[in-house]
């Protein structure tokens, strides 16, 4: 009896990613991606890494993430020329969450910056509200000695959006889950950059003379000096008399574990360590950054507790060391 055929099945027809002809992978396919899924593409195999190393598809990529790069020639090229891959590179230093070692063993390697460009942009439901590149000289005497601070909003000035603003309770929670900031800070000198905000608020408190919104962005720092320090950007939001909402203020300061803000020169060190120092993968950064500032405002609200009751110990102690010396006084005075 002959032995029964067994038929193979036929090969499978050529019909991968691999046969896509490469102008429509480069064209059509990965200038639609966002950052980190192309540099999750760039991980799967030879091809798509070529393709997904090209400059123009990570500057676009730059610049549609965060307007305020686009928003002078100089930039882009200072961007194009960052070390071992120009925007990529650039998109690797600012995307990511800052970790609690960026600060740590760079204060006396290299010194800090002589000016300071922060691209900043706000957006609100994904719509851009607010963008701003903003340069800070920091070699000035003046600048070294005061409390840290840049202000991207004279006094008086007033960013108008199209979005309603909301009064009541709600809108706390609203902006909470809704608004985004990227604060990123750019060395052109040392062709560096880092993203000290935590992506989304991690607190939203109303003003209680003015009623304004004031919504905190925070990175938290581990420093060799000064321990914790918070990184904070404050947006300051209030209502025009159409409704619609209004940025009033967006400042960034520099704060240690006391609630003392740090000065320039201390900041700076701070700062140049964030810029040399590991970043984070960019995952779950919005959770991650919220854990961090709960931690450190429980340590702040824990030494100032404690703080509050050795200054009560040592009143009591004063209060009893006064009291046994009239006491003292007037049994000397009635026994004479």
């Amino acid at each position: 009896m002959p032995a029964q055929q067994v038929n193979s099945p036929p090969p499978p027809s050529a019909t991968g990613f691999s046969t896509l002809h490469p102008d429509i992978v480069e064209a059509h396919i990965l200038p639609r991606l966002d950052g980190p899924s192309l540099a999750s593409a760039a991980c799967c195999t030879t091809t798509l890494r070529r393709h997904s190393g090209q400059d123009n598809l990570w500057s676009n990529i730059c610049h549609s993430t965060w307007p305020s790069t686009a928003a002078s020639p100089q930039v882009s090229q200072l961007i194009s020329a960052f070390p071992n891959g120009g925007p990529r590179t650039f998109f690797s230093h600012a995307f990511p969450l800052l970790t609690d070692q960026s600060c740590h063993g760079h204060s006396s390697l290299i010194p800090p910056p002589p000016e300071l460009l922060s691209a900043v942009d706000i957006k609100y439901h994904d719509n851009l509200i607010f963008t701003k590149l903003h340069e800070t000289s920091t070699d000035g005497g003046w600048f070294r000695s005061s409390p840290f601070r840049i202000d991207l909003l004279e006094p008086k000035d007033v960013v108008p959006t199209a979005v309603k603003y909301l009064a009541g309770d709600e809108s706390a929670a609203e902006i909470l889950d809704s608004m985004t900031l990227s604060w990123i800070l750019i060395d052109p000198i040392g062709r560096r950059a880092a993203n000290i905000s935590s992506h989304k608020p991690v607190a939203v408190q109303r003003h209680w003379l003015t009623g304004e919104l004031q919504v905190r962005f925070a990175s938290i720092l581990a420093t060799a000096g000064h321990g914790h320090v918070q990184a904070g950007i404050v947006v300051t939001c209030g209502g025009s008399e159409s409704g619609e909402m209004q940025v009033r203020e967006v400042k960034l300061e520099i704060e240690d574990v006391d609630g003392i803000q740090l000065n320039g020169k201390d900041s700076m060190v701070i700062l140049e360590g964030a810029l040399a120092g590991k970043k984070g993968t960019g995952k779950n950064r919005v959770r991650e950054g919220r854990r961090r500032y709960r931690e450190f405002e429980k340590t702040k609200r824990e030494r100032r507790e404690r703080k509050l009751r050795t200054e009560g110990a040592l009143d009591m102690l004063c209060l009893a060391s006064g009291v046994s010396i009239v006491l003292a006084f007037w049994c000397y005075f009635l026994c004479r």
